[in-house]
């Protein structure tokens, strides 16, 4: 730990160490899939890597099909370029009210630019963070090229609740 971090965190030891655990408790089984899907809808947090290897985080309005999310992008975005030479990312979802709660997630994707796809997916989310009245609408105003349905297949999940208690 390096002295400036010390002296903004008057907590920590010499060693790098705090006096208590975090108060991390892990969620229940199958909590991080009602979590992701609860309404109102919850903006995804989608973490890439830049060609030049330096981060790119942008939110992303997601669903879920079982254990898979899907979200959308254009293929010409830093988000669609990163996905398809690297198909590795992470996503993040927060109760930002106390006592706070969280899940990550990371993952692999594939693509796909089908028609059909592109629009009933991007349909049922639009529904999701719109409302149904105006899913129609945003959905086929969004399911054209260069747009492409986004699926990740996670591989690594921390779900956590209550963190302040």
């Amino acid at each position: 730990m390096s002295p400036s971090t010390r002296s903004r965190c008057p907590e920590a030891t010499r060693a790098g160490t705090y006096p208590r655990p975090i108060g991390y408790h892990p969620a229940p089984e199958g909590w991080w899939q009602s979590f992701v899907t609860a309404l109102p809808a919850r903006t995804g947090k989608l973490a890439v890597v830049r060609a030049d290897g330096s981060p790119h985080v942008a939110p992303v309005w997601v669903d879920l099909d079982g254990d898979e999310l899907l979200l959308m992008t254009s293929a010409e975005s830093i988000k669609g370029k990163s996905i398809l030479r690297d198909g590795r990312v992470a996503l993040c979802f927060d109760d930002e009210r106390p006592p706070f709660s969280f899940v990550t997630i990371a993952g692999t994707t594939t693509t796909s630019t089908d028609p059909d796809e592109l629009l009933h997916w991007s349909i049922r989310i639009a529904g999701r963070y719109m409302g149904a009245e105006q899913a129609e609408a945003y959905g086929r105003r969004n399911a054209v090229p260069p747009e492409m349905v986004v699926r990740v297949t996670p591989t690594k999940i921390t779900a956590v609740v209550d963190v302040a208690d």
